[in-house]
């Protein structure tokens, strides 16, 4: 994937190396010091991953002693660096083949060393969702930076403008859907009277399909107000197909594919009245983005004019998962890349107080549970000698969590006994990193003594 310069177009970033031998541009430089001051951030006791053990010291004094996952305690999250870092380079060799950007959604991870890794493999810019999260990375040093929802608080406006105002180099957009908006919009920011006006992406909705304009007509008028205002610019049109349809079922392919047209509709209407010499064209979660590729994609030829950047919002990719994404991911029907599950729960097995089940350590504040329930993989003892031994767990089901508590349905040979540690699989990355200010990360999660080699810090 091409890395393209802030505010140039087209253009390679010179690279540089950072003090872990990485190549690092210019352009981020912000970013590196906000993670390397993370790394050097003295541990103590509050975040919950933090091992007494660690107190007084910082991450990168704690990863560079190579603990190993059994000095954790339970409940624990990990990620996994291998699949990490084949994640990260699929998803970019997957972006250059089909010709398009990839602006991920920060929100999904909220962690500022991620989204740092992302960029670096070549994505155009991070996405979030709202103010708050648009703060945190504007605070980490990302430099393009698109919020994929309506931005309408005043204050946020006038804030944004002075960010904007103080950095030339910072680029920002974020969605409009009705006249209505524009008209808040253009409220706050003509008292902020920015130097530059705000860019602004006209949102394609359906009824009953969250926000956006519900029809054609609807986004021309208010593309119109955009045009009209004085303190913004129409930048392009985006969507999310992922809230018109859920399924993958052939009629909900069908679905997906009329509404992405409907976007290609709606940019081909306009793509004369941008007001910036390249307009974007965005779609694309972690479901469907195979499909976007396929029918926004040809909109980003270069005989287009204005330029068109089509431009994917994958978040879920980075580390994948063991449920929800890895049952509808576009690799399911063979026209995607294939994604490695990057994050895991560790639970203790602490009762079997009767006959066919057994109770974990680990409930909802520690796992996500919103779109499918940790999968059971395997158990992990440690025996008196300090050596630890494996085994995969068959047959063996969680099927609830409470706040603190994980119930297993086992069958009757189990070899759980109590004290032994299981590794769960995560469905749903969205609703697991929001759970752990500071994730350890492992070198392989399947090695025979898995270590820690480094931690990632969220920021919800």
């Amino acid at each position: 994937m091409r890395t393209i310069r802030i505010g140039e177009v087209g253009l390679e970033s010179p690279a540089r190396i950072d003090e872990a031998g990485n190549p690092m541009s210019t352009q981020f430089d912000q970013l590196a010091s906000v993670v390397a001051a993370e790394r050097a951030r003295t541990l103590d006791w509050s975040d919950k991953a933090v091992q007494p053990s660690w107190y007084g010291r910082s991450s990168a004094e704690v990863a560079a002693a190579r603990p190993t996952l059994d000095e954790l305690s339970t409940p624990m999250m990990t990620l996994d660096r291998s699949a990490i870092d084949a994640n990260l380079a699929t998803m970019a060799r997957w972006c250059d083949g089909a010709r398009i950007s990839l602006a991920p959604h920060g929100k999904t991870t909220m962690a500022p060393s991620l989204w740092r890794e992302q960029l670096l493999s070549g994505c155009w810019a991070i996405t979030v969702a709202n103010e708050p999260q648009l703060r945190v990375a504007r605070g980490a040093g990302v430099p393009r930076v698109i919020v994929a929802n309506l931005f309408l608080r005043s204050a946020g406006l006038k804030w944004l403008a002075s960010e904007m105002d103080a950095d030339p180099d910072f680029e920002f957009m974020c969605w409009v859907d009705s006249v209505e908006a524009v008209h808040v919009m253009e409220a706050a920011l003509i008292e902020a009277a920015p130097i530059r006006p705000v860019a602004v992406l006209i949102e394609l909705g359906r009824p009953d399909a969250r926000t956006g304009a519900r029809s054609l007509g609807a986004a021309l008028r208010v593309a119109d107000a955009v045009i009209a205002s004085s303190t913004l610019a129409l930048a392009g049109v985006a969507g999310f197909e992922g809230a018109v349809v859920h399924g993958t079922n052939e009629q909900s392919m069908a679905e997906v594919d009329e509404f992405l047209r409907e976007l290609v509709e709606l940019h081909r209407a306009l793509i004369n009245r941008y007001e910036v010499p390249e307009a974007v064209l965005s779609a694309g979660g972690s479901v469907y983005f195979d499909r976007v590729a396929a029918i926004l994609g040809p909109e980003g030829s270069d005989k287009a004019r204005p330029r068109t950047r089509v431009v994917l919002r994958s978040g879920a990719y980075v580390v994948h998962d063991d449920g929800y994404y890895r049952t509808v991911t576009p690799s399911i029907r063979g026209t995607g890349p294939q994604f490695e599950p990057a994050m895991n729960a560790w639970a203790r097995v602490i009762s079997i107080p009767e006959p066919g089940i057994a109770y974990l350590d680990a409930g909802k504040r520690d796992v996500p549970y919103d779109v499918g329930l940790p999968e059971v993989q395997l158990l992990r003892r440690v025996r008196s000698d300090g050596t630890a031994i494996s085994l995969p767990l068959v047959d063996h089901e969680l099927f609830a969590t409470n706040d603190q508590h994980s119930f297993v349905r086992i069958p009757a040979d189990s070899p759980l006994r109590v004290g032994d540690v299981v590794r769960l699989g995560l469905s749903h990355p969205c609703t697991a990193f929001d759970k752990w200010s500071l994730i350890p990360v492992l070198d392989d999660a399947s090695a025979k003594t898995p270590i820690v080699v480094d931690f990632v810090r969220t920021y919800f």
